[in-house]
């Protein structure tokens, strides 16, 4: 970092920097000065971008993925199959999924999982959107794909006992992920196996 203490809107941009995971004073002060030397025009790209990114983005009024309309783009694609829903924690689980190429159904987003004591409860997540849509008809097999976590574990359990009179399929992923493994870190083959060999939750 640099001896002399920076002053003004360069602070202000090295603390805001530092605020974002995995960025230290170190990088924060790298990224604001590499701003700070770019162009007009690539700076305020990056603000723009952030900006449309907050005012554009929403939740998808079916699944909780994030969407620019009503709906994302994989519920409103009549080529997925509806019957199949995957359940996935988080947006960035849903794009590892996708990456496999496997999955024809659609998803639900939980926007995260049962964690009583960091003050997560299941009505904090979208768990009863999911029910009601899986009452509402239509729906064949629901994939917890949530991760191999006690937490993750704890949410699969307590949806499947939602589910159980429900006469819908519910399975789990296969334990070709490692206990304790996080979906947005595993790899291809990794997911691909864990989709095929999914059981009976």
């Amino acid at each position: 970092m640099t001896d002399v203490p920076l002053t003004g809107p360069l602070q202000r941009l090295v603390d805001e920097l530092k605020k974002l995971p995995g960025i230290g004073p170190r990088s924060a002060e790298r990224v604001a000065f590499h701003l700070l030397k770019a162009e007009r025009d690539e700076a305020l790209a990056l603000a723009d971008a952030i900006r449309a990114t907050k005012d554009e983005i929403r939740p998808c009024s079916r699944c909780h993925n994030l969407a620019e309309g009503e709906l994302c783009h994989i519920c409103a694609d009549a080529r997925r199959d509806q019957g199949i829903i995957a359940v996935v924690e988080q947006p960035k689980d849903l794009l590892s999924l996708e990456a496999t190429g496997l999955m024809t159904g659609v998803y639900h987003v939980l926007m995260g999982h049962i964690a009583p004591l960091e003050g997560v409860e299941p009505d904090d997540l979208t768990i009863n959107a999911l029910v009601a849509r899986v009452k509402a008809g239509g729906v064949r097999e629901v994939i917890l794909a949530t991760n191999p976590t006690i937490e993750g574990d704890a949410t699969a359990l307590h949806i499947t006992s939602l589910l159980a009179d429900t006469g819908v399929r519910v399975t789990r992923l296969a334990r070709g992920l490692a206990p304790g493994a996080q979906i947005e870190y595993a790899n291809r083959s990794m997911l691909e196996e864990a989709l095929r060999g999914r059981k009976e939750a």
